[in-house]
């Protein structure tokens, strides 16, 4: 999630204040605190409680301290918090529960570190001071506001072709070798795996603004997001199957508009279905991948993705791409697709299930995963398409046939039958 409390600059705020549960904590706090160049008399006694109900009253501080000790559930707690919490705020909570999974979970939450208890002065001092650098440290979101936003939507031709994974690592390289603020939207729902791909929880962010249209703005994005990596933000659900999605796609447009005043790059993980009942969803999208396998059915919901995509929206720029192709008993042919979408496949990724297991096994993107992997450098090869979709200079990619898509599909029904000699040399090594 992204941080919910973004370090900033001194804004008129107290510069520093702490809660802590007892007097023993506050007798190592102050000496650590005093040396800093900071007010003692902000140390205060009475834990988290104490602060949310401080803080609720007053502005909060630009570094703040809290104790989680009598804390029966910390993360709750925590969110109660952020909702007295400005952002800026910088939070470093301590606590007694030495317990990875917590630890881990209360990062992400977005607070600056935790410390275990009991502690030495030293760490408290590291800690504090690690604070203040953050504190200072030069803003960059403002470097970046000449960069146009650019969304992309991904769409899979079928279940199964590999369209979630080749978005979370588009986000991924985005985030990480582009250095973008990127933000990974995944509309699945119930079956989303954005979240697991990245070994991450999916959190309850997309459900609470689906239910709760009226609630999303910039504060709730920071909070409802779950951090991957420093650039990378996800929003997901793993909704109960018992519960359909009951909405008018409000919140997926509102959610839309403030990831582009958020963010510099928004990748959306689209399933078809979505198309059917929010067609809005890609009104104002750069780039549409559409990810396919070269098979009868996927040719045959390509042709339908593209007619539909130049209907509802033609604006954004069109990829597409054939994922997990093998080197041999393909089929149908690359030409043959080719021909029957009327237009050229843009990137052809070869299958690499090897990497894709190993991918899984650590909870890492793909192209993370395989770096020197042939599909990772196709992956890539992506990346630099999308990005160049905001330069405009769409290309014309179709042919001018005037041929129904009945015909279409006639055309198609008559690659099932035995190829010739020519086409099964043509599907045993795809061009690339």
């Amino acid at each position: 999630m992204n941080a919910p409390w973004k370090p900033g600059a001194p804004n008129g705020r107290d510069l520093f204040s702490a809660y802590v549960c007892d007097d023993d904590t506050l007798d190592l706090l102050r000496p650590v605190v005093e040396e800093m160049g900071w007010p003692t008399d902000k140390c205060h006694k009475g834990g988290l409680r104490n602060a949310v109900q401080s803080l609720s009253v007053a502005a909060s501080p630009n570094i703040l301290l809290v104790d989680l000790s009598e804390s029966g559930d910390p993360l709750a707690d925590i969110n109660s918090l952020a909702e007295v919490c400005e952002p800026g705020t910088i939070v470093i909570a301590m606590g007694q529960v030495n317990d990875v999974r917590l630890y881990r979970d209360l990062i992400v939450s977005g607070l600056q570190d935790y410390l275990l208890k009991p502690f030495s002065p030293e760490q408290l001092r590291d800690i504090l001071g690690q604070a203040q650098e953050a504190l200072n440290a030069p803003k960059v979101e403002e470097t970046s506001s000449d960069k146009p936003h650019i969304s992309t939507a991904v769409i899979g031709t079928r279940g199964g072709v590999g369209a979630s994974t080749i978005a979370t690592s588009l986000a991924w390289l985005l985030s990480q070798e582009k250095e973008r603020l990127t933000a990974l939207l995944d509309l699945d729902v119930h079956f989303g795996t954005g979240a697991l791909a990245l070994d991450l929880e999916p959190g309850r962010g997309l459900t609470d603004a689906i239910d709760n249209p009226s609630r999303i703005d910039g504060l709730f994005i920071e909070r409802a997001m779950i951090k991957a990596n420093e650039n990378l933000s996800l929003l997901s659900a793993e909704a109960p199957i018992n519960q359909p999605v009951m909405t008018d796609g409000t919140a997926f447009f509102q959610l839309q508009e403030e990831f582009r005043a958020a963010f510099e790059c928004t990748v959306i993980d689209l399933p078809r279905d979505m198309l059917i009942s929010y067609p809005h969803l890609l009104g104002d999208v750069n780039a549409t991948v559409i990810v396919t396998e070269l098979t009868l059915a996927s040719a045959r919901d390509a042709i339908r993705l593209l007619s539909w995509l130049k209907s509802h929206a033609a604006q954004s720029k069109v990829i597409v791409v054939a994922n997990k192709v093998q080197t041999g008993g393909l089929e149908i042919s690359r030409q043959d697709f080719e021909s029957s979408i009327e237009r050229k496949i843009d990137i052809i990724i070869p299958a690499d299930p090897k990497t894709a297991a190993h991918a899984a096994k650590l909870g890492q993107a793909f192209v993370e995963a395989g770096k020197s992997s042939k599909a990772s450098a196709k992956m890539v090869q992506l990346t630099e398409q999308v990005l160049g979709t905001v330069d405009g200079g769409d290309e014309d990619e179709t042919a001018s046939k005037k041929s129904s898509l009945m015909d279409k599909f006639d055309g198609l029904k008559s690659l099932l039958p035995s190829k010739s000699k020519k086409q099964k040399e043509e599907a045993e090594t795809p061009a690339e």
